[in-house]
Protein backbone atom coordinates (compact mmCIF):
# COMPACT_ATOMS: atom_id res chain seq x y z
CA UNK A 1 0.00 0.00 0.00
CA UNK A 2 1.40 3.57 -0.89
CA UNK A 3 0.46 6.56 1.08
CA UNK A 4 0.71 10.30 1.18
CA UNK A 5 1.40 12.28 4.33
CA UNK A 6 1.24 15.85 4.60
CA UNK A 7 3.62 17.27 7.24
CA UNK A 8 2.93 20.11 9.67
CA UNK A 9 5.48 21.97 11.74
CA UNK A 10 8.62 20.48 9.89
CA UNK A 11 10.49 21.47 6.98
CA UNK A 12 9.20 18.68 5.04
CA UNK A 13 6.57 19.29 3.48
CA UNK A 14 5.53 15.73 2.44
CA UNK A 15 6.01 12.14 3.35
CA UNK A 16 5.71 9.41 1.02
CA UNK A 17 5.40 5.80 2.04
CA UNK A 18 4.95 1.82 1.41
CA UNK A 19 3.99 -0.46 3.64
CA UNK A 20 3.62 -3.89 2.79
CA UNK A 21 1.74 -5.96 5.76
CA UNK A 22 2.84 -3.33 8.04
CA UNK A 23 6.34 -3.56 7.00
CA UNK A 24 7.87 -0.25 5.80
CA UNK A 25 9.34 -1.26 2.32
CA UNK A 26 10.04 2.76 1.47
CA UNK A 27 10.16 6.47 2.62
CA UNK A 28 10.57 9.57 1.01
CA UNK A 29 10.29 12.62 2.63
CA UNK A 30 9.19 15.65 0.26
CA UNK A 31 11.89 19.26 1.54
CA UNK A 32 13.81 19.21 4.95
CA UNK A 33 16.88 18.03 5.70
CA UNK A 34 18.27 15.69 2.17
CA UNK A 35 21.18 14.02 3.93
CA UNK A 36 19.43 13.62 7.16
CA UNK A 37 15.90 12.88 5.94
CA UNK A 38 18.22 10.02 3.59
CA UNK A 39 19.49 8.39 6.33
CA UNK A 40 15.78 8.02 8.05
CA UNK A 41 14.27 6.32 5.27
CA UNK A 42 17.02 4.15 5.12
CA UNK A 43 17.15 3.10 8.54
CA UNK A 44 13.84 2.46 9.22
CA UNK A 45 13.61 0.29 5.40
CA UNK A 46 12.32 -3.28 6.10
CA UNK A 47 11.35 -2.27 9.58
CA UNK A 48 7.96 -3.22 11.58
CA UNK A 49 6.24 0.39 10.96
CA UNK A 50 5.03 -0.36 14.83
CA UNK A 51 8.18 -0.42 16.15
CA UNK A 52 9.72 2.91 13.81
CA UNK A 53 6.68 4.53 15.63
CA UNK A 54 7.82 3.62 19.01
CA UNK A 55 11.68 4.64 17.98
CA UNK A 56 10.41 7.98 16.44
CA UNK A 57 7.21 9.50 17.91
CA UNK A 58 7.57 12.54 20.33
CA UNK A 59 11.04 13.37 18.78
CA UNK A 60 11.34 17.36 18.81
CA UNK A 61 13.16 19.46 16.37
CA UNK A 62 14.77 22.49 18.89
CA UNK A 63 12.01 24.43 20.04
CA UNK A 64 9.42 22.98 17.57
CA UNK A 65 6.97 20.71 19.15
CA UNK A 66 7.38 18.15 16.72
CA UNK A 67 9.60 17.05 13.56
CA UNK A 68 9.98 15.12 10.69
CA UNK A 69 10.96 11.60 12.44
CA UNK A 70 7.77 12.38 14.52
CA UNK A 71 5.60 13.26 11.52
CA UNK A 72 7.24 9.80 10.06
CA UNK A 73 5.53 8.27 13.23
CA UNK A 74 2.37 9.97 12.70
CA UNK A 75 2.21 9.31 8.64
CA UNK A 76 3.24 5.53 9.82
CA UNK A 77 -0.05 5.50 12.81
CA UNK A 78 -2.68 6.81 9.39
CA UNK A 79 -1.19 4.56 7.07
CA UNK A 80 -1.50 1.62 8.95
CA UNK A 81 -5.10 2.92 10.41
CA UNK A 82 -5.95 3.03 6.79
CA UNK A 83 -4.76 -0.68 6.35
CA UNK A 84 -6.70 -1.25 8.94
CA UNK A 85 -3.81 -3.46 11.42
Amino acid sequence: MTYTYRTSGTCSSQIDLELEDGIIRSVAFTGGCNGNLKGICSLVKDMPAQEAIGKLQGIQCGFKPTSCPDQLSKALSAALEAEGK
